[in-house]
């Protein structure tokens, strides 16, 4: 998909960022309590340590139930994380044109699951979700950063999920992968040519049997093999047209925020897009794969942890089911309020 010009007199920044993770922490050594597997197998092929669930305690022969602390449901998750991003950005839900949720794990098919949180967030204005899977993050960063340079203000993007409700517990090849978390970001507009400066998203249906989930079905099903074959190669070739779009070389990338799918992809695209590893922003160790909050939650994390400075230039890459895929060349930056 090429992007059109939005014109220099507008464009639009990050202002507020936050996440929010479950309180129930499942370490491998629950997992190891499903399967004949053991910790240093699930950290050698994963880089995964622990992951959250928001449905209670965990039960090593059914996925958990009986959710504690309000924390228990796509929405209430990601509500959280956008509570903290509109504090970060001094506003309200008040002050907000529209939400775009992305999640892969809605709490129901009718309605969106944006329009309770925009209910507890007291948005005024829109809401709607986006289900591009672990690529969802970027295509609602790109759709919302379209939407301001037509007119919106003020947008809260969050990726939100809680895929311990649609694990295949009985998969040893994926069951230890799956966390739940949400990550949001205010975008607003400001005066100028804005943080955004390259992007690409895509899809390629044929695949989509390498990674599905049906209703009624088992929980979500993937070739692991040939998703992490594909994801790597289509990720840098994602990447790579972000990068030519902007004029940027991966020289001048000083972070490079990829889905948190598994350490070794992450390693694998940063390497061959050839970018050193302690550029890359890395929170899979305690969150797991967390679909679309993956993005936002390290962003966010690498926000807090002070490894952003103005002027930064962020690499953001994913793919998901579909297989989608995405990236974008981001400024980090206010910039001046439009």
């Amino acid at each position: 998909m090429t992007p059109n010009s939005a014109g220099p007199e507008r464009g639009c920044a990050i202002t507020g960022w936050g996440s929010a993770l479950p309180g129930t922490v499942v370490t491998n050594q629950h997992i190891m309590t499903l399967f004949d597997t053991s910790d240093e197998w699930i950290v050698e092929r994963t880089g995964i340590h622990e992951r959250r669930a928001a449905d209670g305690p965990f039960v090593a022969e059914k996925p958990p139930a009986s959710p504690p602390g309000g924390m228990g449901t796509t929405a209430q998750l990601a509500a959280e994380a956008g509570r903290k991003a509109l504090s970060q950005a001094g506003l309200t839900g008040a002050d907000i044109d529209l939400l775009i949720l992305c999640t892969t794990s809605p709490d129901q098919p009718i309605p969106a699951t944006s329009s309770p949180v925009a209910d507890a967030l007291g948005i005024k204005g829109g809401g709607m979700d986006i289900n591009a899977a672990c690529a969802g993050f970027t295509y609602g960063l790109v759709a919302g950063c379209g939407l301001i340079a037509v007119g919106s203000e003020r947008i809260l993007l969050v990726g939100a999920e809680t895929l311990t409700r649609l694990t295949n517990w009985s998969d040893r090849s994926s069951a230890f992968l799956f966390g739940d978390g949400a990550g949001a970001v205010v975008i607003e507009a400001v005066t100028g040519e804005g943080s955004l400066l390259g992007w690409d998203v895509g899809v390629d249906g044929s695949l989509q049997p390498l990674f599905y989930a049906e209703y009624g079905g088992p929980g979500m099903m993937m070739h692991g093999q040939e998703v992490f074959r594909r994801a790597v190669r289509m990720t840098v070739d994602s990447a790579t047209k972000s990068l030519e779009r902007a004029k940027v070389s991966a020289s001048e990338v000083a972070l490079f925020v990829p889905h948190q799918a598994n350490q070794r992809i992450m390693n694998a695209v940063a390497e061959r897009l050839g970018l050193p590893g302690d550029r890359i922003a890395s929170v899979i160790a305690r969150t797991g794969n967390t679909s679309s909050a993956s993005i936002p939650i390290a962003l966010d994390d690498a926000a807090r942890s002070g490894r952003l400075a103005e002027g930064d230039i962020v690499l953001l890459a994913g793919f998901g089911a579909g297989m989608t895929y995405s990236s974008a060349v981001w400024r980090w930056g206010s910039g001046q309020p439009h």
